[in-house]
């Protein structure tokens, strides 16, 4: 069972500037919470107990909105905000735990996930993408990492989250190479490869990788002999080419929605999305739609 993820912050967020500058993209605000909170609570429904913060020393309020403010609460328990105080006491569970490791210089994603290794150990993680949103519920009522969680446990095999994107963009994107019959949503099938943004016309699939994977304890041996690649950093994408030609690799095509909130019309994609169907702000902004339609 995968009960530990990994999430990169140490990043500057160049894509969101300039409101990103003073505070972490992270923590740009979708609703009433920060990116950062949605995926943590994505990581918990599938069964994750501890959140590794990969981060940097400008990025301390991301540890802060996780960690208790006991002077805030007091004030609100004293004002009677009952309601307040129970939504800042529920941000984590109790049985979850917040890790922070830093990473002192930006080396690619491969080089973030080795920063965590001492927290890691000789256990299986997950690594989750902070700036993209996954939301939607399965059948059996798990989201997409936790039935991805399922199909680590029953294979063995490591397991990257893939959507379908349009043919006309799939040279954006990293793109699987299925072995077989690409999967149905839900489901997962083995990798043959990946291509990094494709010229167009050349790509395999239009299956892209979206920044959700499990992996292994062995990923980490693998990265730590993994050289340099595109811009000089380690590459993740390096390691796990490597892992598939050895363990094998499988791609599990999500069921839900992804939103891109490291790039501006994907965060406001994700407000229209997640407004729409809040359960105390939903009825109101709705109507806000309807009155802006024109």
């Amino acid at each position: 069972m995968i009960r530990k993820a990994v999430l990169p912050v140490a990043g500057f967020g160049t894509r969101c500037l300039p409101a990103s500058k003073a505070i972490p993209k992270e923590m740009i605000t979708i609703v009433d919470r920060p990116v950062i909170q949605y995926v943590v609570e994505e990581a918990v429904r599938a069964g994750i107990k501890e959140i590794i913060l990969v981060t940097h020393s400008n990025k301390s309020a991301i540890e802060n909105h996780f960690d208790k403010h006991f002077e805030l609460e007091a004030q609100l328990e004293a004002k009677g905000k009952t309601e307040l105080l129970e939504e800042l006491r529920h941000i984590l569970p109790s049985d979850v735990a917040i890790i922070s490791v830093r990473q002192p210089e930006a080396l690619g994603l491969g080089h973030a996930v080795l920063c965590a290794k001492p927290v890691i150990g000789n256990e299986p993680f997950a690594v989750l993408l902070p700036d993209v949103l996954v939301e939607g519920a399965l059948d059996d009522g798990n989201n997409d990492l936790g039935r991805m969680v399922q199909a680590f446990d029953e294979h063995g095999r490591a397991q990257l989250m893939v959507e379908d994107v349009p043919r006309d963009m799939a040279y954006k994107y990293g793109i699987v190479d299925i072995d077989g019959e690409a999967p149905r949503a839900g489901e997962h099938a083995p990798l043959a490869g990946v291509v990094e943004k494709p010229a167009p016309g050349t790509e395999p699939s239009t299956l892209a990788v979206i920044g959700r994977y499990l992996l292994p304890a062995s990923i980490l041996k693998i990265l730590q002999d993994t050289k340099p690649g595109a811009g000089g950093e380690i590459q993740l994408t390096d390691a796990i080419e490597t892992l598939r030609q050895r363990e094998g690799v499988d791609a599990y095509r999500m069921a839900g929605m992804t939103y891109d909130c490291g790039h501006q019309l994907g965060y406001l994609e994700a407000i229209l999305a997640f407004g729409h169907k809040h359960p105390k702000y939903g009825e109101g902004f709705r109507a806000l739609l309807k009155q802006y339609a024109d």
